[in-house]
């Protein structure tokens, strides 16, 4: 188990992390770079008469490119209903972010780009305002610092033919961008020669996300993935149906990962290489693979989440060096698949459980066993093994007479003040309640 010295090292840096205090001190920096400045608020719609048009309301842009060209630092783009399509260009960088050896140079493709500048991109609803990107990287933030983009649509990407290049649907390299209520789907275009896909957002070097309430649906690699000293604050999006990893946190990367419903890929989180993440209040359900991992060396704290029916194993740790705390979960009937990347169980150890602390648990009906490669937990440090009685399939609420109810770590509450419940409507980051 952890010593002393790692849970006080852990509890820091989870109060940095989550402290409503430090969160608002992020969201002002994040917007100083705009704060002050007299914003233009430009215009485009598809009214396809072949004019340019000036931006203002009454004359809109015709074109979204134009738009964002015309824009300067700070200002605002109105994006009425109707289809954008990008023109793709060749996009030729000299880092790549998922290489080996980071100055690798990737041949890639990209639609809409914003550069050198901080812009708010609002579309009319996501059922209203559809972007066609055409390219690898379809929206692509450059050193843009301070961007948003709400409101909609980002779809049909082109799979680049460079397998080393990070194609998404939303892509930012040493960029601060907020991407919020859009629907990032169906860019699911493959080539045969590539066995990666198109992926939803992707943080590139030194990017700071926030990804909040967004739709991740039918793409074709990864929902969402950090890269080189990327992070991001990623909360109650629907992230279902693509490849690769649901949310993956990979090379020196961190993240938040609160609230989000992840179904349907190959693998549901992981953090991998020397990463850093706090999962909580997750529902990682019906994915082929594992549901969440913690490999290399990184750091995870996963608490509260709901593990449930992946077709293998429930949570794995994957490394000898990988290290962090796996408790309140919920973990259970997974390894309905024949075994690909792991058994067919609760929780595998294929590393180093004595890194983790693993406490208050309900670990319940996996195919082959609870737990595989480590000791039988049931009945030690608060670990469990009942039904959960989850009011149905895809409702993981619990009912009031719940045995999983109070009965979680205690160095966790619920928003009410009693004692955490066991799962994702449990624990301090549980769903607000309207």
């Amino acid at each position: 188990m952890l010593t002393s010295k790692h849970v006080k090292m852990k509890r820091d840096f989870l109060r940095m992390l989550l402290c409503p205090a430090m969160f608002a001190l992020i969201l002002i920096l994040f917007f100083s770079s705009v704060k002050g400045q007299e914003s233009n608020v430009w215009y485009v719609d598809d009214v396809g008469d072949g004019k340019i048009g000036t931006g203002v309301k009454e004359d809109p842009f015709r074109d979204l490119q134009k738009a964002i060209d015309s824009a300067k630092d700070g200002d605002q783009i109105i994006i009425l209903p109707g289809n954008y399509e990008a023109i793709p260009s060749p996009y030729i960088e000299e880092l790549c972010g998922n290489c080996q050896e980071h100055k690798t140079q990737v041949n890639a493709t990209r639609g809409f780009l914003i550069k050198n500048k901080s812009l708010q991109l609002m579309g009319s609803g996501p059922e209203q305002t559809i972007l066609i990107t055409n390219a690898g990287y379809g929206i692509l933030f450059e050193r843009s610092l301070g961007s948003s983009i709400t409101g909609v649509t980002i779809t049909g990407g082109k799979r680049d033919p460079d397998g080393n290049a990070t194609d998404a649907a939303v892509v930012a390299k040493f960029s601060q961008v907020t991407v919020k209520g859009n629907y990032i789907v169906d860019n699911s275009h493959r080539i045969d020669t590539v066995v990666v896909g198109i992926g939803g957002v992707f943080g590139r070097e030194n990017s700071e996300l926030f990804i909040l309430n967004n739709k991740i649906e039918g793409n074709g690699w990864d929902g969402v993935a950090l890269y080189r000293g990327s992070s991001a604050f990623i909360a109650d999006n629907v992230i279902s149906e693509g490849r690769g990893a649901g949310v993956g946190i990979t090379w020196d990367a961190s993240a938040t990962v609160l609230r989000n419903r992840i179904s349907g890929f190959w693998k549901g989180i992981g953090t991998f290489g020397n990463s850093k993440a706090v999962v909580r209040n997750n529902a990682v359900f019906d994915n082929l693979g594992w549901g969440i991992i913690a490999t290399g060396t990184s750091f995870m704290e996963a608490s509260n989440n709901v593990i449930v029916r992946n077709g293998n194993c429930g949570f794995a740790i994957w490394s000898e060096e990988a290290k962090g705390e796996c408790t309140n979960n919920i973990i259970v009937k997974n390894g309905w698949r024949e075994e690909w990347v792991c058994p067919q169980v609760g929780i595998w150890n294929y590393g180093n459980y004595e890194n983790f602390s693993i406490t208050h648990n309900n670990i319940w009906g996996n195919e082959k066993g609870n737990y595989q490669d480590l000791p039988d937990l049931t009945g030690q440090d608060g670990n469990i093994s009942v039904d959960p009685q989850f009011i149905s399939e895809t409702d993981f609420h619990l009912p009031p007479d719940s045995p999983l109810i109070n009965k979680g770590n205690p160095l966790f509450t619920d928003p009410d003040g009693t004692p955490s419940d066991i799962g994702m409507y449990g624990g301090p980051q549980s769903p607000i309640v309207k």
